[in-house]
């Protein structure tokens, strides 16, 4: 690793630790030519993944980008919009996927909030699924009853 003060291509690791979130390892180094000591962080090298649009354009994954997307679903909910996506991402890197349409990405989001928060879910799919009026609100809700969705308790002495 080169020095950044006198471009000794050549320096010593003093210490090496995982970072945080366990992506990266940051490593302590000294230079043998001039003494500094300097931080560099090693992470995992991954390919590219192309993201294509319903439109027929390409992008690159936007871990980022798909964070706000989730969160507007998720908002005031019991859901980590990081982790969805986080998830996600890791699962495209580990099959060494290098495109996926816009509506495989929505799908997975919308596999992850339908275990997680049904809430969440029916937010993200009216925007996803462009819902245009309550009978496809009504339909998507519906069709998560025959799906077998387990009915939430009823309080002792409520009425049925």
């Amino acid at each position: 690793m080169k020095c950044p003060v006198c471009n000794n291509s050549d320096s010593r690791v003093l210490d090496s630790r995982p970072v945080e979130d366990g992506s990266s390892i940051k490593r302590r180094r000294e230079c043998p030519s001039c003494g500094k000591r300097f931080t560099t962080y090693e992470v995992i090298d991954t390919v590219p993944i192309a993201v294509v649009k319903r439109d027929g354009r390409r992008e690159f994954f936007d871990t980022h980008k798909l964070v706000l997307g989730i969160e507007r679903a998720c908002q005031k909910r019991p859901v980590d919009p990081y982790e969805i996506a986080k998830d996600i991402e890791t699962e495209l890197q580990n099959e060494l996927v290098e495109e996926i349409t816009s509506k495989d990405i929505g799908e997975m989001v919308l596999a992850r909030l339908k275990e997680k928060d049904i809430v969440s879910y029916i937010r993200f799919a009216s925007v996803y699924r462009e819902f245009a009026d309550i009978d496809s609100f009504m339909e998507e809700i519906k069709s998560l009853g025959r799906k077998g969705r387990k009915k939430a308790p009823r309080a002792p002495g409520a009425e049925v």
